[in-house]
């Protein structure tokens, strides 16, 4: 199993696993962000480039996924590597029963990097002990999604250029949401503010608030939007995830407690952030796309960039 990333004035990123945004310091944040904007760079001037030419990367996706997959895809292509793409993980010889270990093992005989997305927490840390090679966590169940969060954080500096003194408002499902479970780790490096607003049956797990708490992170539960809306800087919308759900009456009771609509942000900050990680399912009306303040897809763009300098980092090109 690889070690944590190292402090990046050593330049150490180079065969490191992403596991968790517990690996990072403020310092690597900044570091990763800075090799983001010049990805941005590069790509709007040039397109593709060849920095990352001869190596492979194997996407190993055990979970459905449109956004995360396909641009950890456009990131390998756009730096010039290769892509082998596993998306239907049913097809393939794990329907005959072979384990994680066995399928990272047999993949990094061929590629030089693994992004995995799995159904199951702990996942990604599994397969980082058997592998010799990076493996990148693209999710793991209920678990953590780190590169989810560093690109939500990079668009949150780019919309409202810091991220200090800022409160950020997580609202929906908090429970199964894995990618506000690692933004909140994040946001603890930084003097930010936590407001959580969701259904009781969805509230943020224990065992992230325990370690707020413990990182002296001042945050709040709240049953309604409207308590905290007018202090909020960034917005950030998840869906109820219905894969996680065994009673699925309860998840059609829960799916639309929270609708934001043109009116809700007739009520927000002129100028903050309205952040998705998407998909969306009615969380958000489309009427609401046209607000300046909609950052969603523009998160999507900056989460090309920070997967971009996250592949150069961990092969030794950044």
């Amino acid at each position: 199993m690889h070690l944590p990333l190292g402090d990046q004035r050593s330049g150490r990123f180079y065969g490191k696993d992403i596991l968790s945004v517990s690996q990072f310091s403020r310092d690597d944040l900044e570091y990763v962000f800075g090799v983001a904007e010049a990805m941005r760079t590069m790509v709007r001037h040039v397109g593709t480039f060849d920095l990352l030419k001869g190596k492979i990367l194997a996407n190993l996706f055990y979970e459905p996924s449109t956004r995360t997959q396909s641009s950890f895809m456009a990131a390998m292509q756009r730096l010039g590597g290769s892509v082998i793409p596993i998306s239907e993980v049913r097809y393939s010889s794990v329907s005959k029963g072979e384990s994680l270990p066995d399928t990272v093992r047999t993949l990094e005989c061929y590629a030089d990097v693994i992004v995995l997305r799995h159904h199951e927490e702990g996942a990604a840390a599994q397969a980082a002990a058997a592998a010799k090679k990076p493996i990148i966590n693209a999710g793991d169940g209920p678990g953590e999604h780190p590169t989810q969060a560093l690109l939500d954080l990079f668009t949150i500096r780019e919309e409202l250029g810091t991220l200090d003194g800022l409160t950020v408002t997580m609202l929906g499902d908090l429970k199964f949401g894995r990618t506000v479970h690692s933004l909140s780790r994040l946001c603890s490096l930084f003097d930010v503010k936590l407001r959580f607003v969701s259904p009781p049956q969805l509230e943020m797990p224990e065992k992230v608030t325990k370690e707020l708490t413990a990182r002296g992170v001042a945050f709040s539960k709240h049953a309604k939007l409207e308590d905290v809306l007018a202090q909020t800087d960034v917005l950030y919308v998840t869906r109820v995830q219905k894969e996680r759900f065994e009673d699925l009456a309860l998840y059609e009771s829960l799916k639309h407690a929270f609708v934001v609509t043109p009116a809700v942000m007739a009520k927000a900050k002129p100028k903050m952030a309205l952040m998705h990680p998407l998909p969306r399912v009615g969380e958000i009306e489309p009427s609401v796309d046209d607000d300046p303040r909609a950052a969603y897809f523009r998160q999507m763009e900056c989460g090309l960039y920070v997967r971009m300098a996250l592949l150069a980092m961990v092969l030794g090109k950044a």
